[in-house]
């Protein structure tokens, strides 16, 4: 390794200003300089990066670092010349330099100026590179994301397994490989690759325990992760979404509620992905709204939280992303908000894959569900599955299971049932199977393997297959069973569990949480519910509109419809403004309704000591209030309704339940030029006398009400009719 200055303390604080090493970064860089391979596996925010970079700057020639990105790269760079006030001290090889930049970064490494090259692997297995850095000395090799060599890792990439044969190629000095997130089996999949199983290894403990982990429902979710906002307004916020499309959404939604939120994603051109970087690290944003493509080497103390939009298709995605937040050591919160509906995306992006990536792909996603549906303490679970044995007491209530348990149960003698039905097939299946032939469906694979005939079968039908799930989530963390990863997850006995099975006794279960009530629209409207529902007031609101209907002489609907007085159960309006916010309610019928309503709500509100919702109003990003104009429009010159559904590209149905909302809300519309072309009066008075001594809006009823004469079609626009004259 040649002449290395003896005190390593000095140099750090030459080059860093840290008078003190952090966990075993000295241990580390000791074994590296001693000319060791190095395996170092240390969570985000623990001092990775300068591992490799101080006995880079204190060793002769030059490191060569494998960098997966050009803007890692980049940060890295800049970070590294900042640190020395020398430019040449450290360069990137990547395919964004110039010709004449490349004989600049040459020139530099051979006249001794340079520390540190970081290059992406594409550049490696050019031959001119090879032949150049053969020419020239290196310190070591170090490979940062490491976990991008496996195929286990969530960011498999194959030019990384071509790394050792190339670095042999080029000389023969030690390697350092470095991740942040790597199970026993990405761990040892990586040291057989690199051919490094004699490294040191250096495993730092992966608890984050300044970090808070909740999962919640996903409904309304953009209006929650709003008040969210909100509530933590001026905290730097980091929030993931899966697509590029969701990205754009929310930052725009966001925007619009007043909150300084910009987008990140591979479809935005370099600079303006390198501008919003830069002005989330300065200060001038305080929300990056963005996908994975962000966040790799983003070093930013201060980050507040981190929330999921979407689940991530990992654990180890998700224990990086979430890794993001309070790397300063304070407060860091990761929500992350959860559908069944999720899931099945993240397994269609699966589809048409090699059968071993399309196997691992499912593992990695059953980890990351059972993870989001667990009772659990969830920083037990992200442990184990790394690894790690850990005692739920010192969660410190610092994840929503621990915060708020459920209830728990004996389950002994389902346990028992599990482990006696992964006996007697024999350890051969997945956990999936298990819930299935326990619950005694009957699939196609257990119809295949005739298990219906063994004497198990539906042993555990009295509960379903979510149920079943739950348990073995369960039992492996309490080591009564294990996942075997090279067999994609085949479920098999542990020393324990035989024992268990020998001799059982007490194992309380938690009862599992229920996602099943979730939001499964991808539209982003902001209306709606904002807590839990008031039953109370609801029956208040329903006689104060049955008094008032028949004081105006109209059937109760009229004044407002049925989820209007829902929603207000839910956010207390007291102000004619805020009325306009509940759903089904515009201006005009806020103004012509809404008095008697909102002061007893008020009134509701007081003697009850009701803590609102936060007052604030979510602003609805997609504005179609240029459409309903163009629309209205369209009707006031009397043209015919399918025509206006065609311009609009919507079908007649849709262009129905437009006009529908725009009348519910209180504005009114005339459409009796389109009725009689399709109606005589008599018809039409007759379906318009129905509605009027109703006692709902209901279509089937009016269907039946009218002995089947009129088609739904016809019912709905005199409907449109009747609303737009009466309520409004």
């Amino acid at each position: 390794m040649g002449q290395v200055q003896n005190n390593l303390k000095e140099s750090l604080q030459r080059f860093f200003g840290f008078s003190q090493f952090k966990g075993e970064q000295e241990a580390i860089i000791n074994n590296i300089l001693s000319g060791k391979n190095t395996f170092v596996i240390m969570p985000t925010g623990g001092g990775k990066s300068l591992c490799y970079q101080l006995p880079a700057l204190i060793s002769e020639g030059t490191a060569i670092i494998v960098s997966p990105l050009i803007a890692l790269m980049k940060n890295q760079v800049d970070a590294m010349r900042h640190v020395s006030n020398n430019d040449d001290i450290a360069h990137f090889l990547n395919s964004s330099l110039s010709k004449a930049d490349i004989l600049k970064v040459k020139k530099d490494i051979q006249d001794g100026k340079t520390k540190m090259l970081y290059v992406a692997p594409e550049s490696l297995t050019k031959l001119e590179n090879i032949k150049f850095l053969t020419s020239v000395n290196i310190s070591f090799f170090a490979i940062d994301e490491a976990h991008c060599i496996s195929e286990w890792g969530h960011d498999f990439r194959p030019e990384y397994r071509r790394l050792r044969e190339i670095f042999e190629k080029i000389s023969n000095v030690p390697i350092v490989a470095l991740t942040a997130t790597a199970t026993p089996k990405v761990q040892h999949d990586i040291q057989k690759n690199l051919n490094m199983l004699d490294a040191t290894l250096y495993q730092s403990s992966f608890n984050r325990d300044n970090l808070y982990y909740e999962i919640r429902p996903k409904r309304d979710v953009e209006k929650e992760i709003i008040k969210y906002v909100k509530r933590h307004s001026g905290k730097s916020g980091i929030i993931y979404c899966l697509s590029r499309k969701k990205v754009e959404e929310i930052s725009e939604v966001l925007q619009v509620n007043g909150i300084k939120a910009l987008a990140y994603h591979a479809g935005l051109d370099s600079t303006t992905r390198a501008k919003h970087q830069d002005m989330f690290l300065m200060e001038d944003a305080d929300i990056i709204v963005a996908t994975i493509a962000f966040g790799m080497g983003i070093d930013k103390p201060d980050v507040r939280f981190v929330i999921h939009h979407d689940i991530p298709k990992s654990i180890e995605s998700y224990y990086q992303e979430t890794g993001r937040a309070g790397r300063d050591g304070g407060i860091g919160e990761c929500i992350a908000f959860y559908s069944y509906k999720d899931i099945e995306k993240l397994e269609k992006f699966l589809q048409g894959k090699p059968i071993t990536e399309l196997e691992i792909g499912r593992q990695l996603l059953n980890e990351i569900v059972s993870y989001a549906e667990t009772s659990v303490c969830r920083r037990k679970f992200i442990l184990h599955y790394f690894g790690e044995t850990f005692e739920e007491k010192n969660c410190n209530e610092q994840c929503d299971n621990c915060r708020n348990p459920l209830e728990k149960t004996e389950g002994e003698a389902s346990v028992t049932n599990l482990l006696k039905a992964v006996t007697i097939l024999e350890e051969t299946q997945k956990a999936k199977h298990y819930c299935a032939f326990l619950s005694g469906n009957l699939t196609s694979d257990i119809k295949a393997y005739k298990h219906n005939l063994l004497p198990l079968f539906g042993v555990g039908k009295e509960f379903d297959e979510h149920f079943w799930n739950a348990v073995i989530r369960q039992v492996t963390l309490g080591g009564l069973l294990y996942k075997d990863v090279e067999s994609f997850g085949i479920l098999k006995l542990t020393d324990a569990g035989k024992a268990f099975l020998a001799n059982p006794k007490s194992f309380k279960l938690l009862k599992q949480h229920d996602f099943s009530n979730t939001d499964d629209d991808d539209s982003i409207i902001l209306g709606g519910k904002g807590g839990v529902f008031d039953e109370r007031l609801y029956d208040l609101l329903i006689d104060l509109r049955k008094s008032i209907a028949k004081e105006m002489g109209v059937p109760p609907f009229v004044v407002f419809q049925e989820p209007s007085l829902k929603d207000m159960c839910f956010q207390y309006p007291i102000e004619i403004e805020e009325l306009t916010n509940i759903q089904g309610v515009g201006v005009g019928k806020a103004q012509r309704y809404g008095e008697p309503f909102i002061a007893l709500i008020a009134n509701y509100v007081e003697d009850n000591e009701i803590e609102r919702p936060q007052d604030m109003v979510v602003k609805s990003l997609i504005n179609k209030s240029g459409l309903k104009v163009q629309l209205i429009q369209n009707i006031d010159r009397k043209l015919p309704l399918d025509d206006i559904a065609n311009s609009q590209g919507k079908t007649f149905n849709e262009l129905l339940d437009e006009i529908e909302s725009i009348v519910a809300s209180g504005t009114r519309v005339n459409i009796n030029y389109y009725i009689n072309t399709l109606l005589d009066l008599d018809n039409q008075n007759e379906i318009f006398e129905c509605f009027n001594n109703a006692n709902s809006d209901d279509l089937v009823t009016a269907y039946h009400e009218l002995d089947g004469l009129y088609t739904e079609e016809e019912l709905r626009l005199v409907r449109i009719r009747y609303m737009s004259e009466m309520a409004n």
